[in-house]
């Protein structure tokens, strides 16, 4: 089943998510790729939305870079334990075999209090982030190599006005796509997506895509700051085929 994930920075932009459809409210700080929650924002989110959205997964990430292996270790098992079903972790500048090393650390870590908990890495796009790590031609080995539930591409800067279509084409991220699929692992994209480019995300095979600002309402000079609405959720999920 495909599935649209919405970034929200609380329990009321996760409410607003969920009654429009989106099934993964992602509890982040909007300033970065990948920012960080608090724990106890997460257990609110979780609390809010599982009373009337049951089917509604929470996910959470534990930030972009990591820069020591046990701290990495110990922010994953501590947002697994505020309760988020999701855990991305970013791998941002380590190059396969460290990133590997990594990787495989943080979801033993998780598993052996929560086998259940999917994760997934987080790998970067941008031209500037493959000088460590080729995103399209890596993660399907790195997936495999830790055991992951999947893979999630973004875009590392998101202040500069490109998006992950600025990188790759389509078609490159079909063929993606198609490598994690015959091993079993999902798929899942970033990157200042926005609604026009839906649609042929959706063809490519795409299993969850991730939005923040294509969410939000269109606030002056807000950018991904703006208001996650419900009106605008529902409009975006209604692109799924």
């Amino acid at each position: 089943m495909q599935r649209l994930l919405v970034s929200v920075r609380g329990p009321v932009e996760a409410e607003a998510a969920a009654r429009g459809g989106a099934m993964i409210a992602d509890v982040e700080f909007p300033a970065s790729a990948l920012g960080t929650p608090y724990p106890l924002n997460v257990a609110a989110v979780k609390s809010r939305v599982k009373k009337k959205h049951p089917r509604v997964g929470i996910s959470t990430n534990i930030g972009e870079i990591q820069r020591e292996r046990a701290n990495a270790c110990q922010a994953a098992l501590g947002v697994a334990t505020a309760g988020a079903d999701l855990i991305k972790f970013g791998l941002a500048e380590l190059p396969l075999k460290a990133a590997t090393y990594q990787g495989r650390e943080i979801i033993r870590s998780v598993r052996k209090w929560f086998p259940k908990k999917k994760l997934y890495p987080a790998v970067f796009i941008d031209t500037d982030m493959q000088r460590y790590f080729d995103a399209l031609l890596e993660s399907p080995q790195l997936a495999k190599d830790i055991d992951a539930n999947g893979v999630l591409v973004d875009t590392f800067e998101k202040g500069i006005g490109k998006g992950l279509l600025d990188y790759v084409t389509v078609k490159d991220i079909a063929v993606w796509i198609r490598k994690l699929h015959a091993m079993g692992k999902e798929a899942w994209i970033a990157g200042s997506i926005t609604k026009q480019e839906l649609p042929e995300l959706w063809r490519a095979a795409t299993d969850v895509i991730c939005v923040r600002g294509a969410a939000c309402e269109q606030q002056r000079d807000a950018g991904r700051f703006g208001a996650v609405s419900a009106k605008i959720v529902k409009e975006l999920v209604a692109t799924i085929p």
